[in-house]
């Protein structure tokens, strides 16, 4: 038997009577009368373990916790378990790991002990905001409907989320672990940065947005942190690749129609009837994220953290709106001189937590003129009507491989006249960077030309995380009716000299159908599909084959090959590549020798 809470958003008033909204915060004594066989947990450290007897003369035990902070009613909790734990002390904080006997026994939440103090420490450091509680909880539950849940001091996971079986070999769930817990210790204290992704949930603990309306505040910024100590963890995983790959790239797929709400709405549309569950969405996560690392990047990552570190000190115990945050970002950057906006904090920022969707660029290269509009699909009829939303949009690039002074563009369209190109193919253009905002890209028929010419000479003249995404965007623009599919395939002509397999994967999610049956009976694009991808996916297939009939433990690291890799080889046995069928059925072949073999 095991009993875990989750109060988040309203259901506190469930367990207690109390006013449970964020805004009313207060401090918590709890007493959790249970079966003397099973143990506790709580917010804060027990203070008092002692037994009674009821009406029938059954002995129970009696645990009192210590009074808690001062804190919002959503992060109170209480788990009554049988569990076991692991445990170290990281600066006088006591972090312990609670999991089933038999998990802990075996080993499996030592991985998220080993990883859980350091990812404090950074937080604390980075942030320069110490954690207030004397010990943190982070229990392994069965079954868990949320995923992960950052309560003040008692955090809890899906057994999924924090356990990794040290057989397995594969990284992937290692680094989705780091992911996750530093998502919830991202709200712990510091509302950190959400760089880290789960441990970073001070965030909401120590300042709590006044309303849900502001919940991407708690959620996006820990996001953004989230992925800054995943990497911090392990500097192996590459924080711009991956960022992209699962946050950015994701809702960008997403936040394009018309009904998609904006980040940030107006109170009084969340009050009443609105399901506030339907706010923990990846507008909130991803979004909320990739706006924070848009903002990070114009600010820069020092002014932005000095930023959120007077925040956090004014705000701790209380609550904000991201006009507050606003307000402390725009302090920091008055106080100096090097990074210049365009307009206010708030004006800028606004523009994309109030607005719904996002921007896309069009660059002519003849005049040196961009233009922006709303992406919409215009293949809806109805799509394209009145929408005039405009944005403030940093715009970094790069000419000819050289880095270029971030310029901005506030209005419709402007004239960048240091954008104008001459008449050798050899003059390029590249915009947003590495993706640094949040935005797509339309290039005129020359510019594109040239790119995929450079493309086909010297891939690595254009960043991987730039090919990704100069990749994705030519598709969502033909999806969207914007450019022809010929438009799209020319910047593909290149991938026999792509070895980045997040790259690939991006490829064949755009040309490759999710349901390879269906295609097959689509005689016109298979052998077409076959032709043309085949030659192109030889080098990368070979090369990961390789390692998989010599030395599949090369991989462990390789976060990528361990997400990815069964898509390219699932393609390449699809479109019949003989060397493919031979190794899937010399490995299938020893599995039923030997079925031990992984």
């Amino acid at each position: 038997m095991l009993i875990a809470s989750q109060l988040e958003p309203t259901y506190a008033r469930t367990v207690y009577p109390c006013f449970d909204e964020p805004a009313m915060k207060a401090t918590f004594n709890i007493r959790i009368v249970h079966d003397p066989s099973y143990v506790a947990l709580s917010n804060m450290p027990a203070i008092d373990v002692s037994e009674m007897k009821d009406e029938n003369g059954s002995l129970w035990t009696v645990t009192t916790f210590n009074t808690s902070l001062k804190m919002s009613t959503y992060l109170t909790a209480f788990v009554v378990c049988d569990f076991d734990y692991v445990t170290r002390t990281e600066r006088g904080n006591e972090i312990r790991i609670w999991a089933r006997k038999e998990a802990v026994k075996n080993g499996y939440v030592d991985y998220a002990l080993n990883i859980t103090g350091p990812i404090f420490s950074f937080l604390e450091d980075l942030l320069n905001v110490s954690y207030p509680l004397p010990k943190t909880d982070l229990v392994a539950l069965p079954d868990f409907g949320a995923g992960a849940m950052e309560n003040w001091g008692l955090m809890t996971f899906q057994e999924s989320s924090l356990m990794y079986l040290p057989s397995d070999k594969f990284t992937s769930r290692k680094a989705m672990i780091a992911i996750i817990v530093s998502h919830e210790l991202g709200h712990q204290a510091c509302e950190m940065l959400r760089h880290f992704f789960f441990l970073f949930k001070w965030f909401g603990n120590l300042v709590t947005m006044n309303w849900w309306n502001d919940l991407w505040l708690n959620e996006g910024l820990s996001s953004y942190f989230e992925y800054l100590g995943a990497t911090f963890v392990d500097p192996k995983l590459s924080l711009e690749k991956i960022f992209y790959d699962h946050v950015v790239q994701p809702v960008l797929r997403e936040d394009n129609e018309i009904a998609v709400r904006s980040l940030s709405e107006s109170e009084d549309k969340i009050k009443g009837s609105f399901s506030l569950m339907s706010l923990f969405d990846s507008i909130t996560y991803n979004k909320g994220a990739s706006i924070t690392w848009m903002l990070s990047g114009f600010l820069t990552e020092k002014l932005f953290i000095r930023a959120l570190t007077s925040y956090l000190k004014e705000f701790s115990f209380s609550n904000a709106n991201q006009d507050d945050l606003w307000t402390h970002i725009q302090m920091v950057v008055d106080a100096q001189d090097e990074v210049q906006l365009p307009a206010s904090v708030k004006e800028i920022m606004d523009s994309w937590t109030c607005q719904n969707g996002f921007p896309v660029l069009t660059l002519n290269l003849a005049t040196g003129t961009i233009s922006q509009e709303q992406f919409l699909n215009k293949k809806n009829e109805n799509s394209t009507d009145s929408y005039n939303n405009t944005w403030i949009i940093p715009i970094s690039w790069m000419r000819n491989g050289s880095s270029q002074p971030l310029v901005w563009l506030d209005k419709s369209s402007k004239v960048f006249p240091e954008m104008q190109v001459s008449e050798s193919e050899y003059d390029w253009i590249l915009l947003n960077v590495n993706l640094s905002g949040y935005y797509r890209v339309n290039y005129d028929q020359l510019n594109l030309k040239r790119l995929a010419h450079l493309l086909e000479n010297d891939p690595k003249a254009i960043p991987a995380v730039s090919r990704f995404q100069l990749i994705d965007d030519v598709f969502a623009l033909t999806q969207f009716g914007y450019i022809q599919i010929e438009t799209a395939l020319e910047l593909t002509k290149y991938l026999a000299r792509e070895d980045e397999l997040f790259i690939w994967n991006v490829v064949l999610l755009n040309l490759v159908p999710e349901n390879l049956e269906s295609t097959l009976k689509n005689y016109e694009v298979y052998p077409l599909l076959k032709k043309y991808l085949l030659k192109r996916m030889l080098p990368i297939y070979h090369y990961y084959a390789g390692f998989i009939r010599q030395n599949v433990d090369a991989l462990e690291d390789d976060y990528f090959a361990q997400v990815y890799l069964e898509k390219l080889f699932a393609t390449a046995c699809w479109l019949g590549l003989q060397d493919c069928l031979n190794l899937s059925a010399e490995l299938y072949a020893k599995w039923m020798d030997n079925p031990e073999y992984k």
